[in-house]
């Protein structure tokens, strides 16, 4: 044949014919089909057959004709008119005979090939041009789902041609200064995978937010994947480690379930996608199975290393995959380079925003961030694309769902805001590449947001986005990390929470020194844990059913406790990895986990629950050892299951030599040995007799971090939650200095480690010069501190 060319026969040598979308299936179906990569067949109709097809129709003086007028980029109504003008010239015109022969014969082949006669078949354009990034701005060009039947084959055909001309494509050739007519278009036409029987979605073999490389990010919903492209559903997302999946481990360190509303399915020819309600029952489950979501992933890790062979430096890749319903086996239907930080490389460089009053200001509605930055404006709400021309530069684009039309509108914005859509939705992949914030799936945006109102959005703090009313105080600092020289100590972090993990281990530090379980009992899980061990304790109906909606997806209620804080834990550890990262075992107060669901089922009332019962002397209590051994589960599950073996553990408030054995002793049953498999087991110094017994607590335990906010509450006898007595409560105190210094010495006299990981050295910069000159071996930081505490030397 002249025009088309087989997929299984395609090389990258054949991108200037075929673009890179079709030259990419053909490479991994010939390349990565022995590796267990499945690619769906079919063929490209080739940019020598649009060529011809303009030449046979005298289509290309009309064409040059028509686009001579446009000059301006900002004037979107000529843009609008002559784009609609030469895209019906284009798809008017009729195929030419041997096009129409070589294309009917080509897909009929796939028909025989599949066992299906006028199979389902997708529809895709692709621009082909030397130079010409065809992967940014993401659907500059149309696809056609569903296409079955030589008579709408050979019209999809056309009308994906004439797609080079759509207002978007135009815009972006006219900005990259490209000739319209050096660049010419390929169609790929594809057998479908019937994902509308099963799920579908994207998947990046990089952090798009953070460019964290180490992770594996999938989103996935019922139906055709476009819903999941387009931003019409909220998805499900999870994130896999890649060297512990490499390693053979099963590291999904987070599972969040999306809403997934709506699905697309196969319609008639009139109609040949529709949209069809899920069914509640069924948007509470995860849309895919976890074996499924490994599979994924290292599919995915497959191309990404197949693709950074050919390239010669690290190349993360932009996946969209399909499960087909019939046979239950997934597919990758496209795979191209992701764009945002193979282009943008900020290593060089960390920014931190803070927001000075935001304690204050009126939280509007919240979403899932996209871009770690903060911006300002007034807010411009658009609900059809037809009102484009109310959007000016830098306001705040408010809205249900974008889609490629909409780019000329979101290049003014400051910020974008949609009400649908997950991370790889098209509004969350412009706006990167834009190199502006959004917020998506940010349920309700329209209604509580008011048009023309400042607004402050705020995406520096992970994965959840907020929406402020008004103009709030905003600083930016900017650190080169080339400014930063290596202390005379040891530098960790105090780390609470996993949104925040990817981000911060851009910091140039040695590990992490604290990770607080009860953050994420509090954050994500939200249940009191014996909840999880004693159900029939729960009497009121409401508690039952909100416990009951926050566990859907699990069929026992214990394992969503133990994935979870595993999850979150494991989220932590894979940031920093394989740097050391010590996990705190969970610190609540009585009172705090009284706030959790069902808390005052299993809580008593104290009266000073800062020196009650919490830390150790809970942990062999037999009102809380059952839910302290599901915490030990979660760890061995992070550690063992997931590969994450930098993980370490420590023991907070062990008030007697007694406990410290009572516990070491639950830990050995669980599994967590001080020395098996690495793991270190750590206690926290914070109590008088930690200090004036630390040679004996040493013979139980591998090292020492100094809470100073307990170690100071315990030294002072003062409340440090007592507003009375806050004047009193002072780290500098000389009774609380000669503790610490003991403590070092002790712990260094036993041969063992001791840091700190307490407000401290935070707080006070004359602590933490006390503290090196004491020879302690790290200081952990709290995260706004490390760079001012770091630029010192």
């Amino acid at each position: 044949m002249n025009y088309i060319k087989d997929f299984k026969k395609l090389t990258l040598n054949d991108i200037a014919q075929v673009g890179g979308k079709n030259a990419s299936l053909g490479k991994m179906i010939q390349d990565l089909a022995p590796q267990g990569v499945d690619v769906p067949g079919g063929f490209a109709v080739t940019a020598d057959a649009y060529r011809y097809h303009l030449e046979e129709n005298n289509l290309l003086g009309a064409l040059k004709k028509l686009l001579k007028p446009l000059k301006k980029r900002g004037d979107l109504a000529l843009l609008s008119r002559v784009g609609k003008q030469a895209r019906n010239l284009i798809a008017k015109a009729p195929l030419p005979k041997l096009l129409i022969e070589e294309i009917t014969q080509a897909y009929k082949a796939i028909c025989k090939e599949v066992k299906v006669a006028n199979c389902s078949v997708a529809v895709r354009s692709s621009a082909t041009a030397e130079d010409l990034p065809d992967a940014s701005f993401a659907g500059q060009q149309e696809t056609y789902l569903n296409v079955f039947g030589v008579k709408n084959v050979l019209e999809a055909c056309r009308k994906s041609m004439a797609s080079l001309f759509t207002d978007r494509a135009i815009i972006y050739r006219m900005e990259k200064g490209f000739d319209h007519f050096d660049v010419a278009l390929s169609v790929g036409v594809q057998h479908m995978i019937r994902s509308d029987l099963a799920s579908a979605g994207v998947m990046f073999t990089i952090d798009t937010e953070t460019g964290f490389k180490n992770s594996i990010v999938i989103t996935s919903s019922y139906g055709l994947g476009e819903t999941v492209v387009k931003g019409e559903v909220v998805p499900d997302e999870f994130h896999v480690f890649k060297p512990s999946l490499k390693k053979g481990f099963h590291p999904i360190i987070r599972k969040e379930c999306g809403s997934k509303k709506i699905k697309k399915i196969f319609g008639l020819s009139r109609s040949p996608v529709v949209n069809k309600k899920v069914e509640l029952k069924d948007a509470l489950q995860f849309s895919l199975t976890d074996d499924e979501v490994l599979q994924l992933a290292y599919s995915a890790v497959v191309i990404e290393d197949h693709y950074s062979k050919l390239k010669g430096s690290f190349c993360p890749m932009d996946i969209e995959w399909a499960k087909d319903g019939k046979n239950n086996k997934l597919y990758i239907v496209q795979a191209r380079p992701e764009t945002v930080h193979t282009i943008q490389d900020k290593s060089h460089e960390i920014v931190a925003y803070t927001i000075k009053n935001k304690k204050e200001a009126q939280v509007l509605v919240e979403g899932q961030s996209i871009g770690q930055q903060v911006a300002q404006g007034k807010a411009c709400i658009i609900r059809n694309v037809k009102d484009i021309h109310k959007m000016r530069d830098g306001d705040i684009l408010i809205t249900r769902i974008t889609d490629p039309d909409w780019v000329p509108i979101m290049k003014k914005a400051a910020a974008i805001v949609t009400e649908s859509g997950g991370r790889t939705c098209h509004a969350a992949i412009v706006s990167r590449e834009l190199g502006i914030p959004a917020i998506v799936g940010a349920e309700g945006a329209m209604k509580k947001i008011k048009d023309g109102h400042s607004i402050t959005i705020d995406c520096s703090k992970g994965s959840d986005g907020i929406v402020y009313s008004g103009t709030l105080d905003i600083k930016k600092t900017v650190t080169k990390v080339k400014n930063i020289k290596k202390p005379p100590v040891k530098v960790l972090l105090n780390i609470a929470s996993p949104d925040l993990a990817y981000s911060l281990s851009d910091l140039p530090v040695d590990g992490v020194g604290l990770a607080r379980i009860e953050f994420i009992i509090a954050h994500d899980i939200q249940i009191h844990p014996m909840a999880f061990i004693d159900p029939g304790a729960i009497t009121d109906k409401k508690v039952k059913d909100k416990i009951a909606a926050k566990t859907h997806g699990y069929d026992d209620q214990q394992d969503y406790f133990i994935e979870k804080l595993a999850q979150g834990v494991g989220t932590i550890a894979a940031s920093f990895y394989p740097r050391p990262v010590i996990v705190r075992f969970s610190d609540f107060k009585s009172n705090e986990y009284r706030g959790l669901l069902a808390g005052d089922i299993f809580e008593p009332i104290e009266e000073n629950p800062m020196i009650g019962w919490r830390g150790a002397s809970r942990y062999y209590h037999e009102n809380y050892q059952p839910a302290f051994e599901l915490e030990c589960e979660a760890i061995r599950y992070a550690r063992e299951t997931m590969g994450l073996d930098n993980i370490n553990v420590m023991i907070p408030f062990v008030r007697t030599l007694d406990e410290a054995k009572k516990v070491i002793a639950i830990l050995k049953s669980r599994g967590l040995e001080s020395g098996k498999n690495g793991l270190k087991i750590y206690m926290m110094c914070e109590l008088p007799s930690n200090v004036l017994l630390i040679e004996e607590f040493a013979n139980y335990f591998d090292g020492f971090s100094i809470g100073s906010n307990d170690l100071t509450q315990t030294t002072l006898s003062v409340d440090r939650d007592s507003g009375l007595l806050s004047s009193l409560f002072d780290e500098r105190d000389p009774a609380v200095l000669k503790m610490i210094e003991m403590a070092i010495k002790g712990a260094h006299k036993s041969k063992k480690p001791i840091g700190i990981c307490g407000q401290a050295p935070s707080d006070h910069p004359e602590i933490a010069q006390f503290l090196i000159k004491q020879k302690i071996d790290s200081l952990s930081l709290n995260p706004d501190t490390v760079l001012p505490f770091l630029l010192q030397f």
